[in-house]
């Protein structure tokens, strides 16, 4: 069985209303595992939680804010990733040419 973390717990240590939780969960930004009812959130999950509170309690960033920002850092690490592929592509083809 994985670590985790029940929401209450959550709610309780970060200081924030349930209803926050409970909406991070509803529009998929968090993922929760549910046993006898309760809510648990991952151990490995809790760096994301932890900036979504943040931006949420610290910044004031609405949900709304939050789903574009998520979505948004999401697609910059696919092109990071993508650009990556295409410059080993390259330098594979690079590597190619000077055997020639």
């Amino acid at each position: 069985m994985s670590e985790r973390i029940s929401r209450e717990e959550l709610v309780k240590i970060y200081n924030i209303e349930i209803t926050f939780f409970d909406e991070l969960v509803d529009v998929g930004l968090l993922h929760v595992e549910t046993e006898n009812e309760v809510r648990y959130l991952l151990y490995e999950d809790l760096p994301v939680f932890e900036k979504f509170t943040n931006w949420h309690y610290d910044l004031e960033i609405n949900l709304p804010g939050l789903e574009v920002i998520h979505d948004m850092l999401r697609k910059m690490e696919d092109l990071k990733r993508k650009n990556r592929d295409l410059l080993n592509k390259l330098s594979a083809i690079s590597d190619q040419y000077e055997d020639i």
